[in-house]
């Protein structure tokens, strides 16, 4: 299985760019529509202008909603204060840094160009 997490987007151009700068790697696909990076072998991270959702699936499909996050993406990484900064450095604001969390990870929090929740964890070693 192939898993895509596709966001929706103000500004596909501007996204791209910003998580450019956090994956520290190019997309694997840039389209007028669309822009895909690899987060792993079987799962991509899809960054889709809004208008074109709502043209894709028509009057049915609710206004997209950008600024009002109603999800994360939570993402296992070897580095997360360094993906955090990066994040940062982009253009997220900082929800919460990084700190130990009680379901056995350390992770920080931050919002992206967009609204959306990002999430750069680590599972904390005994």
């Amino acid at each position: 299985m192939k898993t895509y997490f596709i966001l929706y987007v103000a500004s596909q151009e501007r996204s791209t760019e910003f998580y450019k700068k956090i994956f520290a790697s190019e997309p694997v696909l840039f389209v007028s529509g669309m822009t895909e990076f690899a987060l792993s072998d079987n799962c991509l991270l899809g960054i889709m202008p809004a208008v074109d959702i709502k043209r894709i699936l028509g009057p049915l499909l609710p206004e997209p909603s950008i600024k009002h996050p109603s999800g994360e993406i939570y993402m296992i990484v070897d580095d997360p204060l360094e993906y955090h900064k990066r994040a940062l450095s982009a253009g997220a604001i900082e929800l919460s840094p990084l700190k130990e969390r009680g379901w056995g990870d350390i992770a920080a929090y931050s919002l992206d160009l967009d609204g959306n929740v990002l999430v750069f964890a680590k599972k904390i070693t005994s």
